[in-house]
């Protein structure tokens, strides 16, 4: 049976919005973690099939295919392709899981995937408001099909944090709680050097000294009572900033490999693609989609909840991954034991590979087996991706 391997996984660190990474051009950010998965690793450029990278809010810097853009900003072979994605927060898994398809089908062999978002220069959702200059409001409303299936109801990734927080009964504390702990985990691996092997220092970023090395979300001195004293986002929300991932800046990149390739090339992976999966819920509720796509991922794969050694569930907000725990029975001491992105940040379409790294950076230090990795996306999708060490 073929098989994909990861050969390697990286990141940037992630900026915070108009933080270090903010001047800086999401193709050259891009260029900067391709360069250094594929040298870390002796590979030979010439030999890349194909470059898939996630981003969106592809317009100015992230327009015109920065896949490809990023590849020839890094200096490498005109013949290799790049290909941009957008499933919205899950883009760049999804960019791993069409590398990982690629290898399995036997028309590649070595796939670079990844993902890349500057939100300091181009904003969060900009593309979908750029079309009311042409008379549209927003993607949805102007649909016929649209709005006799759905209405007029609000299509907003809050409200469905609201949603999930009030169905679930999820208290403002219980977030609160679960957002202050995202942050102590978060720098308590920084400090320990946990997440040093995966990131990349960016060259030239807007910081006193040459490189950028250094997540600049996490914060130090952040409490519940800092916390307890915001406004809610909006007049009877359970939800305030605290509680809700970071605006930020970052880039990632995964090399996935067939057998043939690790084989002739003599590179020991460092884990298998074990399971790839997608699926999707109701698009008004939008943030629930990886509740069922866990079920299906783990009922596909032949594995359990209790299987898992380690999971990565992106923190778009603190009620989807806590409503995702009490659903699928997950471990909470094996739900993002570094931190995520209430802490870390949220670079839209860089987050995948970013977890996806930190999934296999961290499965390798506990010794691990299985990793599991999902994240709500707009539209109501979830990706799932299983890995497995050997």
């Amino acid at each position: 049976m073929a098989e994909a391997y990861v050969i390697d996984a990286l990141r940037t660190p992630i900026g915070r919005r108009g933080g270090a990474l903010a001047a800086t051009h999401p193709a050259d950010l891009g260029a900067q973690v391709i360069k250094a998965v594929v040298g870390r690793n002796g590979i030979d450029p010439e030999l890349v099939d194909d470059v898939i990278f996630g981003c969106t809010d592809t317009m100015g810097p992230q327009a015109g295919n920065i896949a490809r853009t990023a590849w020839l900003a890094a200096g490498f072979p005109h013949h290799v392709p790049g290909v941009t994605i957008d499933r919205q927060c899950g883009s760049s898994q999804q960019a791993v899981h069409f590398a990982a398809q690629a290898v399995l089908s036997g028309t590649m062999d070595l796939v670079l995937a990844g993902g890349v978002q500057n939100m300091s220069a181009i904003p969060i959702s900009a593309a979908m408001l750029a079309g009311r200059q042409y008379g549209f409001g927003d993607p949805f409303s102007g649909s016929k099909g649209w709005r006799e299936r759905y209405g007029d109801v609000e299509i907003s990734q809050f409200k469905s944090a609201d949603m999930i927080a009030g169905h679930w009964d999820i208290s403002r504390e219980a977030m609160e709680e679960f957002a202050l702990r995202s942050h102590q985990r978060a720098l308590a691996a920084m400090d320990a050097g946990r997440f040093d092997a995966e990131i990349v220092p960016v060259t030239g970023a807007s910081i006193e000294d040459s490189d950028f090395r250094r997540d600049e979300g996490p914060r130090r001195d952040t409490s519940l009572e800092r916390m307890a004293a915001l406004k809610p986002l909006s007049e009877g929300s359970r939800l305030t900033a605290a509680v809700a991932s970071q605006i930020s800046d970052g880039a990632s990149a995964a090399l996935i490999a067939s057998e043939a390739f690790v084989t002739e090339h003599g590179i020991t992976p460092r884990a298998r693609i074990h399971h790839i999966s997608v699926r999707a819920a109701d698009p008004v509720w939008m943030l629930t989609g990886p509740i069922p796509a866990t079920a299906h991922a783990l009922r596909k794969a032949g594995l359990s909840i209790g299987d898992i050694d380690l999971f990565e569930v992106n923190e778009a907000f603190a009620s989807v991954v806590l409503a995702w725990i009490e659903e699928t029975g997950a471990d909470p001491g094996r739900v993002n034991v570094n931190g995520g992105g209430i802490a870390l940040g949220h670079p839209i379409g860089a987050t995948g590979t970013k977890l996806f790294a930190t999934l296999l950076h961290e499965l390798e230090r506990r010794g691990g087996r299985y990793g599991l990795q999902t994240m709500c996306e707009g539209g109501g999708t979830a990706n799932v991706t299983i890995l497995e060490r050997p």
